[in-house]
């Protein structure tokens, strides 16, 4: 499904030839290594502290706090401009992170003050890669938008790899502290950049003044589109089935299923984050010759598949593999799925549609906390065999229900 342009090293490299852009992709960067090193320390710092599982699954699902005014953050974005969003939303980070850094440094950091920060730091988190998809769309050509949007999200796929492997080590070796220096510069260093992005394009003019009005014309715009609705259903099933088993859940996956400490942690986040940067990759290199709604579908109960075979195979090497396969058809999932919303919204719509994608990640602290008093009950296996059946038939469901929407090679969430 896919098959690459002619020019293969054109496609990935054509979205740095804007110059926004340029400046884009290194502030995610930084932000992203920021954000994967922070939550893979603090969630095992709530582990060992606590020894509790489900005290961990809070803490996953505080990271997601804000889904429910993402709509909002969209439409500021819309207003505004996406990058005046996103530089505020990372003086948060910042902001946050230097208080943990003091609290560390000073030996007051508790279970508490984790889950606070959490917190905070959850009002936005859930808008952020939203943001920076609709900055992408705003200074972007058209004809370049799917390479740039999978270059963009390599930067989330990357820091995975770098930042779970990086953080575990300065964790394990240097301390909390210490390595909380480096996660408050990587989240100075992306604002800053951030910056240099320039003023946003405003290529919309909101004349009227009622903010609840233009964000329920967001909200109806989706609903009375086939494709975006289906696609926000399939948001919110991956969310509360799919991201569980791989964002919140893998310090138990590390500590109780394979026994092993922060190091094989690291290597399990660094795993599924590697496949889906080849993912993010390999869109970015397809670019047009992608259907986007057909390669959304497919590629979704491919990675139920891969999460099923993770939880059954044997061995921590053969579920590494099993993390790398599921991290590579996330990305080949997800991807056309942003932008399928962001062609049809266009530029009237872009902020608030994909402010009402992020009210999907709320199934995610769902998924967690369901997922936390199950496996307690009745084991990781499964819960998550559970999970990932689940999943696979409710796809296929959403497949069928809007099967005139999404699979036809002349749809509009198709065209390329």
């Amino acid at each position: 499904m896919i098959r690459p342009g002619r020019n293969s090293r054109g496609e990935l490299l054509a979205p740095f030839e804007v110059r926004g852009f340029r400046f884009q992709f290194p502030a995610d960067l930084l932000t992203s290594w920021g954000n994967e090193m922070e939550v893979l320390i603090l969630g095992w710092y709530i582990l060992t502290a606590t020894g509790s599982v489900l005290l961990l699954t809070v803490y996953g699902a505080l990271q997601y706090a804000g889904t429910l005014i993402a709509p909002l953050i969209g439409l500021a974005g819309d207003r505004l401009g996406h990058r005046t969003t996103l530089a505020a939303m990372r003086v948060v980070y910042t902001a946050t992170a230097a208080t943990m850094t003091a609290l560390a440094f000073a030996d007051l950091l508790t279970p508490a003050a984790v889950l606070a920060a959490a917190t905070v730091t959850g009002l936005m988190r859930p808008s952020d890669l939203a943001t920076r998809n609709a900055l992408v769309a705003e200074i972007m050509p058209g004809d370049r938008l799917m390479a740039a949007v999978g270059v963009a999200r390599s930067t989330v796929d990357s820091a995975r790899v770098v930042g779970a492997l990086t953080g575990a080590w300065l964790f394990a070796v240097l301390g909390m502290a210490p390595a909380y220096v480096f996660i408050t510069t990587f989240y100075a260093g992306g604002f800053l950049l951030t910056l240099g992005v320039g003023a946003p394009r405003m290529t919309v003019t909101m004349t009227r003044m009622s903010f609840w009005r233009d964000l329920r014309e967001g909200l109806a715009f989706v609903w009375d589109t086939p494709a975006s609705l289906a696609a926000m259903w399939l948001a919110f099933l991956v969310n509360l089935t799919a991201f569980p088993l791989t964002l919140g859940l893998l310090p138990y996956v590390a500590r109780d299923v394979y026994h092993v400490g922060q190091t094989g942690l690291g290597s399990l986040v660094a795993c599924f984050a590697f496949g889906a940067l080849a993912g993010s990759i390999a869109v970015s290199i397809a670019g047009r010759s992608i259907r986007p709604a057909r390669m959304m579908i497919v590629y979704t109960a491919w990675w139920y598949a891969m999460l099923l075979a993770f939880v059954h195979l044997p061995g921590i090497n053969a579920g590494r593999v099993a993390l790398v396969c599921a991290g590579f058809a996330q990305s080949l999932s997800m991807v056309p799925m942003a932008v399928m919303l962001l062609h049809g919204a266009g530029a009237a719509f872009r902020g608030r549609v994909m402010g009402v994608r992020m009210l999907a990640i709320y199934g995610l602290p769902v998924g967690l906390l369901v997922a936390g008093g199950l496996i307690e009950r009745f084991g990781f296996a499964a819960t998550a065999s559970f999970y990932c059946i689940a999943g696979l038939l409710l796809t296929a469901a959403i497949a069928l229900r809007w099967h005139a929407a999404l699979w036809p090679v002349d749809a509009a969430a198709n065209a390329r």
